[in-house]
């Protein structure tokens, strides 16, 4: 995958930049940079995906960030890889769950089979990266995920972004970032 760069926009309707409070004058959008920052710092996600029904189905993963796009894997009898069997489009979200600080993402796009190797070997690099220990060391919660990728006992999944938010809040201030992709 490419990455690509987006189109930055404060979505001022949900910025503190309308709210009168001293030190709201000064929001600004949330720099994509930064955001990728974020994301490759992030140790969970939540996945949203669409049952054939129509009812959504949302749980929690871990996921790396690799090349412009965030990649995750799950059993093929998971819940989440029947649904995207019938219909790729997925969320994925990330954040603190505060409202104090921090910056919340939303990144929604198409999941997309990654079944070449070199590039399976690539993204198995960035979660040892993004997670050490929960990937590498004999007693991490994720141990063996490489080799499960390798074996195709795991399906592995990237979701370049076509859209995304970050949603900025320290307390006082807010920010609502949008980012389109083309």
């Amino acid at each position: 995958m490419t990455p690509k760069h987006p189109r930055t926009e404060l979505d001022a309707r949900y910025s503190a930049a309308l709210n009168p409070r001293p030190g709201t004058e000064d929001v600004t959008a949330t720099d994509w940079a930064e955001a990728e920052r974020r994301l490759r710092a992030a140790e969970v996600f939540w996945i949203t995906t669409v049952r054939p029904d129509g009812r959504l189905h949302v749980t929690p993963l871990i996921a790396a960030w690799h090349d412009g796009a965030l990649h995750f894997s799950t059993g093929p009898g998971e819940q989440k890889a029947r649904n995207l069997a019938g219909n790729a489009h997925c969320v994925l979200t990330t954040g603190n769950a505060s409202l104090s600080e921090g910056l919340d993402l939303v990144v929604e796009g198409t999941a997309e089979r990654v079944t070449d190797p070199a590039r399976q070997e690539e993204v198995i690099a960035a979660f040892e990266e993004q997670y050490g220990d929960h990937v590498v060391s004999p007693e991490g919660t994720f141990h063996g995920l490489g080799d499960s990728i390798r074996q195709g006992d795991d399906l592995l999944f990237a979701v370049a972004p076509g859209a995304a938010y970050a949603f900025g809040h320290d307390g006082r201030v807010f920010s609502h970032t949008r980012y389109t992709f083309s």
